[in-house]
């Protein structure tokens, strides 16, 4: 008791103090040395960890405190999935389609074809007429074997054109589209032929001016121009169409297709059936005895009516390569129809 008493007067006052002892009155002097802790002891900062719920986070700081590295595999991550969802359903991956080829191929390039050392042919281009022939165009073959998927979108946007415009108003917007392409091609034509720009008439002519603006740019790399708006026909495969142009763009012989547009198709594919197209053209002037000349590269020029800049979508050897086994492959599907 007497111990507790002289603990207690030293944590209140350090220094020099009086003990009562509990056996008599006298004042006994005693003398204390204080610890720094004693002396300067400051009050206790409240820590605010002490103030949260413990209880109710204990679940929490336990699991954080206790984790360890997953011991978990690739085999047990397999044997929870299968107790939980079944076993994988076990399925050979899907097998590609194979790539179709022509049955009777014909190569782009004819091998026996003559090619005379000099031109004594006069600086003017060729310009043969279409004959009226059994054989069907190329335009035709192309349209009678659209995929549904192209001619799913194609009616889609007739019917479309018909709600807007009424159906007699879609004949004359068709109708208009015709008539500006014919003009732009004729247009280019006496382009060509006077090697200099267009009339006046056709470069104030508010339907074609645009597309003639757009092609500037293009046609200052069209040189040599040996056809225009020419007859061609395939002597094996037996079909025919109308050339737009053949020339050299940018130094390489080429069958040119002037297209017009009134939206931006910057890539080739935007460009739908076109490519073959080119390629049957390209096919039928190398198999044509009236040309003294075989092309192996292709162009398609996309000549907007606002007069942007055209898009000309060169086609190297490859790829005219690529798109005559697609239209053959289109030229054997509409004889089997037909």
């Amino acid at each position: 008791l007497v111990r507790m008493k002289l603990l207690q007067l030293l944590a209140r006052k350090p220094g020099k103090i009086l003990l009562q002892l509990a056996f008599g009155q006298k004042q006994v002097p005693y003398l204390c040395l204080a610890t720094s802790t004693c002396l300067y002891s400051k009050k206790k900062k409240v820590n605010s960890y002490e103030q949260v719920d413990q209880e109710k986070y204990k679940n929490l700081v336990y699991s954080v405190t206790s984790y360890k590295t997953s011991a978990q595999t690739p085999e047990t991550i397999l044997e929870e999935d299968n107790l939980l969802y079944g076993s994988p359903a076990k399925h050979r991956p899907p097998v590609k389609a194979e790539t179709k080829t022509p049955k009777n191929w014909v190569p782009l390039i004819n091998p026996n074809k003559r090619i005379p050392l000099l031109n004594s042919d006069s600086d003017l281009p060729m310009k043969i007429s279409l004959q009226k022939t059994k054989m069907p165009s190329v335009t035709r073959i192309l349209q009678q074997t659209l995929s549904p998927q192209q001619t799913f979108y194609l009616e889609r946007w007739k019917q479309k054109m018909i709600l807007e415009l009424g159906k007699d108003g879609f004949a004359e917007y068709t109708k208009n589209l015709f008539l500006q392409g014919a003009l732009f091609h004729a247009a280019l034509e006496s382009i060509f032929l006077s090697e200099e720009t267009a009339s006046k008439e056709q470069r104030e002519d508010i339907d074609i001016s645009g597309y003639l603006s757009s092609v500037q740019h293009v046609l200052e790399d069209v040189s040599e121009v040996k056809a225009l708006e020419s007859a061609v026909q395939h002597e094996t495969l037996q079909y025919l169409g109308l050339v737009d142009c053949v020339a050299k763009y940018r130094g390489q012989l080429c069958v040119i297709d002037w297209k017009t547009s009134e939206k931006p198709k910057p890539f080739l594919k935007n460009t739908y059936d076109n490519p073959l197209q080119v390629a049957a053209y390209i096919g039928a002037i190398n198999h044509d005895a009236n040309y003294n000349f075989q092309v192996s590269c292709g162009l398609i020029v996309i000549a907007y009516k606002n007069g942007s800049p055209a898009h000309p979508h060169f086609m190297d050897p490859d790829l005219c390569s690529q798109y005559w086994s697609k239209w053959l492959l289109r030229l054997e599907e509409y004889k089997d129809k037909n």
